[in-house]
């Protein structure tokens, strides 16, 4: 599903126009993005945690030449699902098995 996808669904099952569902998406993805920028963490009960965590700095190898590398510490974006979540997504997948 691409962005265009998710703002057509929602669109039609919102009533919005798709300006507008745009608006409301884009403003949902900015302000996860500057949240998290700031090493803020996000909980939306019931789908998952935006969280930024940190890590070490380490030596690692260059797996073409072998060669050591140091990487500095640094800040990656992580997700975790909540359980709610995964129950839909397995429950759906599961029905979607037994269809066929």
């Amino acid at each position: 599903m691409t962005k265009a996808d998710l703002v057509d669904r929602v669109s039609d099952g919102t009533g919005l126009t798709k300006i507008e569902t745009e608006a409301v998406i884009e403003g949902l993805f900015t302000s996860i993005l500057d949240y998290m920028k700031n090493g803020k963490g996000i909980e939306i009960r019931g789908f998952g945690t935006f969280k930024v965590k940190k890590k070490a700095a380490r030596f690692a190898r260059n797996p073409k030449s072998g060669e050591k590398v140091f990487v500095p510490e640094h800040f990656v974006p992580v997700f975790k699902f909540s359980k709610d979540f995964k129950s839909l997504v397995n429950d759906g997948v599961k029905n979607m098995g037994s269809e066929e």
